[in-house]
């Protein structure tokens, strides 16, 4: 897997460029701003994955972010940022961001997100998602589902597959999905993974 590592602190360039490395499937590139990340992409990409720091120069906030999306040749953009910020993850995420990464994740944590994002996957630290679910009792939960996105929601919680759900309630795979589109919609939330994460972290039985 091709990584592009976009960050204006030299130490962790090496240092991650050596993880990866070290990791045996991840081959990365490094970059110390927008610009040179932009014409990395143009020139060396596509990438699998594109590594922005969300203070590096040319970023702008989440303004790079955008100009990256732009950019023909990456395929995939995490956030990797020393701000903890929920916010802030859930702003990139709807920008079109992958996944955010805290730069205080612990090397296999590290990689194991990196190999998530590069299978398409959306990435968010599980305790981003506790914090969402304590302010989100799981009565509120209620009021913003309807009943059988909520029955949905409780299966989903439990690692049933859509299949699963479907033979328990007697009703087709495709009605499930569709509850499970519109269960994610309304938790803004990005895959089957965070939704369990939140309903089990706001008491959803």
């Amino acid at each position: 897997m091709k990584i592009l590592i976009a960050d204006d602190h030299e130490l962790l360039r090496d240092t991650l460029s050596l993880l990866f490395q070290q990791a045996g499937d991840l081959e990365a590139d490094l970059a110390a701003d927008v610009d040179s990340a932009v014409e990395k992409i143009a020139t060396d990409g596509p990438y699998d994955l594109v590594l922005l720091d969300i203070s590096m120069p040319g970023m702008n906030g989440l303004d790079g972010l955008d100009r990256v999306i732009r950019t023909e040749g990456a395929k995939r953009i995490g956030i990797l940022t020393g701000n903890d910020s929920p916010a802030l993850a859930e702003d990139a995420l709807a920008r079109g961001a992958i996944g955010f990464v805290p730069k205080t994740l612990p090397a296999k944590s590290l990689i194991n997100a990196v190999r998530f994002m590069c299978a398409g996957e959306t990435y968010l630290p599980a305790n981003f998602m506790s914090r969402a679910g304590r302010d989100e009792p799981s009565n509120e939960i209620r009021d913003k589902l309807l009943p059988r996105e909520y029955e949905v929601l409780r299966h989903l919680a439990q690692g049933m597959t859509n299949k699963e759900i479907a033979r328990l309630l007697g009703v087709s795979e495709a009605t499930i999905k569709v509850h499970v589109k519109a269960v994610f919609r309304k938790l803004s939330v990005q895959n089957r993974t965070q939704a369990a994460l939140y309903a089990r972290n706001a008491g959803v039985e």
